[in-house]
């Protein structure tokens, strides 16, 4: 019999054969949601010259007030090609550059206009000059190696000039349910069947964590059948994940199938609720993950074991990442297996986090898992907690970290 691992111990042996993947480059465009795998540094001023703040008319300060002759135009993306000479001024446009000379900009509704001339007051309030460089210059850090690429961080990298973006290749991951049970969403189930919602819910969850997800058709509890889709899945992909078939009974045929493959097992089964069947391993060619049948019990391993090592595979910190948030109502003690409690959050009127575990936590309830934002971890053997009590809150993907 194989020793409980405990979720740290589990976590790191996973981990340990894990190694980033390598970086591709792809276009600007295409690289939201990817990891970016060099730091993104200017190679220019930002703005490359003075700017003008507003729609208005660049003047040197040192003829206000007075009635200044029109001597041309500048706006965004064509400026004025001389410096400005005394007793003149041109019309500005916002994020049009400040021609030499010039050290101000009066807003259009200060002035009054008579035919060639601008009649202007005297010089008042700031100068309307955004200084070149004043968002970031030459040589500076704009985007940091390991950060997700958001709209804010593409769109400094479009304002550096950056057209192609090196980044980590996003993991492949092949996915199939085992059980005789499941049927597809949308077919016709027997009596004594259900839909396969898991595979559908873990694939969309592996997407959002950067991961390119193959998703197959459910086995049913057959090894031969297991093991033939495991052979074509561990072709391509850098991780399978099987979910169902991981406890040991009669019917549960997930690692002896893989076994007919080649499987090392590294991490046989972990100390943890729910979850305790969760198995991972290796092959001559790919990575596998074993997760649980039940629904919640998949859901909960996926973020405290695959996350991770997606993240690995992405050359970012492997995580989980824990939050401290105050526990609303009272716990009673925990037993030998560490235990994370789906739960709700709120943040009160003090700026408080707070999480309430829910009534159910049965591992098959899908619903009360759509319902939660948080996993409260109660590690092994803790003594029972007052309502108030300090715990660590896992988010989910709704929550209000």
């Amino acid at each position: 019999m194989a020793p409980l691992l405990g979720v740290e111990d589990a976590r790191a042996r996973m981990l340990s054969a894990v190694a980033p993947l390598e970086i591709e480059s792809v276009p600007l465009g295409g690289a939201r949601g990817r990891i970016l795998a060099t730091d993104i540094v200017a190679n220019r001023d930002q703005p490359p010259f003075p700017a003008s703040a507003m729609d208005g008319y660049a003047v040197r300060s040192a003829d206000l007030p007075g009635k200044l002759k029109l001597a041309g135009e500048s706006h965004a993306g064509a400026g004025f090609s001389d410096a400005l000479q005394a007793g003149k001024t041109i019309r500005i446009l916002t994020g049009a550059p400040v021609p030499d000379g010039a050290d101000r900009v009066v807003i259009q509704e200060d002035v009054a206009r008579e035919g060639e001339f601008v009649i202007f007051g005297a010089a008042d309030g700031g100068t309307n000059i955004r200084p070149r460089g004043v968002d970031f210059k030459d040589g500076a850090l704009l985007v940091r190696r390991g950060v997700r690429l958001d709209a804010v961080a593409l769109s400094l990298a479009a304002a550096a000039g950056a057209g192609m973006l090196p980044v980590m290749r996003r993991p492949r991951v092949a996915l199939f349910g085992t059980g005789d049970e499941l049927v597809p969403p949308g077919e016709t189930p027997g009596p004594h069947q259900i839909f396969d919602s898991n595979s559908y819910g873990l694939s969309a969850l592996f997407e959002s964590w950067g991961a390119d997800v193959l998703r197959a058709r459910a086995e049913a509890d057959d090894l031969n059948g297991i093991a033939e889709a495991a052979r074509a899945a561990l072709e391509t992909a850098d991780m399978l994940v099987v979910v169902g078939g991981a406890s040991v009974g009669d019917r549960d045929l997930a690692k002896p199938a893989l076994a007919t493959l080649g499987l090392d097992l590294l991490v046989e089964k972990v100390a943890v609720r729910p979850g305790k069947p969760v198995w991972f391993g290796a092959t001559d060619k790919s990575l596998v993950l074993g997760l649980p049948g039940n629904p919640a019990s998949a859901l909960v391993c996926a973020h405290l074991f695959l996350r991770p090592l997606l993240n690995a595979m992405n050359g970012i910190a492997p995580g989980p990442h824990l939050h401290k948030a105050k526990l609303r109502g009272a716990l009673r003690a925990n037993g030998p297996r560490e235990h994370y409690l789906r739960a709700a959050l709120d943040i009160d009127a003090h700026g408080q986090i707070w999480a309430q575990p829910f009534e159910a936590q049965d591992s098959s309830l899908l619903s009360v898992f759509a319902n939660a934002e948080c996993l409260i971890r109660l590690p092994a053997n803790l003594p029972a907690l007052d309502d108030g009590a300090l715990v660590d809150a896992l988010p989910l993907e709704r929550n209000l970290f």
